[in-house]
């Protein structure tokens, strides 16, 4: 395979660079977004993945934000690949965040609505049934963060589609702009090359007797 590294890397770095970048965040965030605003589809359709991407990453469904932002998208026609640029939101850096806020707006909510309200977890016993026992211990939680997802989640990508629509808006215009500059370029050029190409024309018709006269 072209540009296949001769040497593998061990699992555990490669598990490092996918935490967290060689580069930093901020390069790398910046790296994507420009990806994003070169896509060929409209502003709404780009910011629409970009905010699809970004609610999935308040779901507490590691792994499957991807599919939960695919899924988004192909009800409301966001691009995929802004989807999945989208979930670049919830990193290493954000997460704590995001999942302290979710937990407690989905307690708030549970509260409010006269739901159980969330108890301490209790550590189950090493036994053959730890694996139901984890599940009914750390269901509560996820429970929790799903509902808390919706009213911390949706502002958040409300505000990121009004962001990246108008980030899209502002690139589309000045790519449109630089090539027409572009294109004003190259026929300013075509119409000196064939002015130049007239003129030597004239000069082979004239002879070199019109010239000495």
């Amino acid at each position: 395979m072209l540009f296949r590294r001769r040497v593998k890397e061990p699992l555990s770095k490669r598990v490092m660079v996918a935490i967290w970048p060689r580069r930093t965040f901020w390069r790398s965030i910046k790296y994507v977004m420009l990806r994003v605003l070169r896509l060929t589809a409209t502003p709404h359709v780009i910011a629409m993945g970009v905010a699809a991407g970004c609610f999935a990453s308040f779901t507490p469904y590691l792994g499957c934000h991807f599919a939960i932002s695919f899924a988004i998208c192909f009800f409301t026609r966001g691009s995929y690949f802004a989807a999945a640029a989208g979930t670049f939101f919830g990193n290493p850096l954000t997460f704590p965040f995001i999942w302290a806020s979710t937990l407690a707006a989905g307690h708030f909510v549970l509260e409010q609505f006269g739901g159980a309200a969330l108890a301490a977890p209790e550590v189950p016993e090493l036994s053959f049934d730890l694996i139901v026992n984890s599940f009914s211990t750390v269901w509560p939680v996820i429970k929790t963060m799903t509902i808390g997802a919706f009213p911390v989640g949706i502002p958040v990508a409300i505000v990121c589609y009004l962001i990246v629509r108008e980030m899209a808006k502002a690139y589309k215009h000045s790519r449109l702009k630089m090539l027409a500059d572009k294109q004003k370029e190259l026929w300013a050029a075509q119409i000196e090359k064939e002015l130049a190409e007239e003129d030597r024309l004239e000069a082979e018709l004239e002879g070199p007797g019109d010239r000495n006269r």
